[in-house]
């Protein structure tokens, strides 16, 4: 639930972009903030390939990337389209054959830089491709592979060398009449990532792909992406996020939902709400979270639950969530429900009982929105 109607310095006013289609989904305009996730299986290996895109959706992603650096690999996305429910982005390096292959195998999107697929000839061809098979561009622009000239004219990647390289790139593709593409402004280093994307989205209307290219672990790279991409979504910048980490994809997904529920801007499954733990709480704070967070992870309807450890700041959160638990005395604590107190629940059960309750309350919220949605 919104709370920027009663609370407008909660608002975050989104850049204007045009906005395309990848596949069934919208990026940019109003639509939601799509999170996507890329594959690290071999394509060709088309099971496992399957497998992680499903676990990718089921995490909640609306898009994932799948390399395509072969011919064999484009034969594969032709087996693996039909086998997933999300659309697929394919990312193409160098080799302007592997767009059209794809585009005929069924990609929703092609990742390429049109400087570096050949000459204006061939770059007509994979667009010709795109148009023919209703396939979207997403142009991607790298600090780490800038074009030679750039280089050369600026001494080093900079955020102003990005900029004209995805410039340069936007008029290859509206020289050719082709407009539905998205772009990204990508490097590891946030303070070039996040310059280099202010000057982007001043640019151009396209939508925006954003990420902190090679941001490092699950860590590391969550708390990279989180600065640099956070602070561009709180200005408004960003149309559909990746959250680049050493890491499984799925863990990908889940850290750009994390991203986006912490600004409010998409909400899926539990947003849990617990204290770092004192010598005050009333049970093992740090464990239930724990246990707590693999045993909701099949709740997609998005709530709020509060795990506060003692009566110092517990009831003053529960008050905001759709259920809470606080730490009292004597092995037990007091369950809240709506912001509500409701009735006391001993700790040695508690676990069980509150993924009870918030069972219960996403059932109810379902029901609710469906019978909002039916009028």
């Amino acid at each position: 639930m919104s709370l920027n109607h009663i609370r407008p310095w909660r608002n975050i006013y989104r850049r204007e972009s045009r906005q395309i289609m990848v596949g069934s989904v919208p990026v940019g305009g109003d639509a939601p903030i799509s999170v996507q996730t890329m594959t690290n299986t071999l394509t060709t290996d088309v099971k496992a390939t399957i497998d992680q895109i499903n676990a990718a959706t089921e995490a909640g992603a609306d898009i994932v990337r799948v390399s395509v650096p072969d011919e064999a690999s484009s034969r594969a996305l032709k087996h693996i389209v039909p086998n997933v429910d999300v659309p697929l982005v394919a990312d193409i390096h160098f080799h302007y054959k592997r767009g059209i292959e794809a585009a005929e195998a069924g990609a929703a999107c092609l990742r390429i830089n049109p400087g570096n697929i050949g000459d204006e000839k061939r770059v007509k061809e994979v667009i010709k491709a795109a148009r023919d098979h209703n396939c979207s561009i997403r142009i991607g622009v790298n600090a780490g592979s800038l074009e030679k000239h750039l280089l050369e004219k600026y001494g080093e990647p900079t955020p102003d060398a990005m900029v004209e390289s995805g410039l340069d790139h936007i008029k290859i593709l509206q020289d050719n009449d082709f407009h539905e593409f998205k772009i990204s402004c990508k490097a590891s280093d946030v303070f070039m990532a996040a310059a280099a994307y202010q000057k982007l989205g001043d640019a151009t209307d396209a939508p925006i792909h954003l990420g902190i290219t090679e941001a490092g672990g699950l860590i590391s790279g969550t708390v990279k992406s989180a600065i640099g991409m956070g602070n561009l979504l709180w200005m408004g910048i960003g149309d559909t996020i990746r959250v680049s980490l050493s890491a499984d994809p799925v863990e990908e997904v889940k850290m750009g939902f994390e991203i986006l529920k912490s600004l409010g801007l998409r909400h899926r499954g539990v947003n849990i709400i617990s204290c770092p733990s004192c010598a005050r709480q009333g049970f093992d704070v740090i464990k239930t979270v724990e246990a707590l967070e693999q045993r909701l992870e099949h709740i997609k309807t998005p709530m709020s639950l509060s795990i506060i450890g003692c009566v110092v700041n517990g009831p003053g959160e529960a008050l905001m969530t759709d259920v809470g638990f606080t730490g009292g005395g004597a092995g037990s604590g007091m369950v809240y429900l709506a912001g509500k107190q409701s009735h006391k629940q001993d700790n040695a059960s508690m676990i069980d009982h509150i993924v009870e309750q918030v069972e219960k309350k996403a059932a109810e919220l379902d029901a609710a929105n469906n019978t909002e949605a039916a009028e």
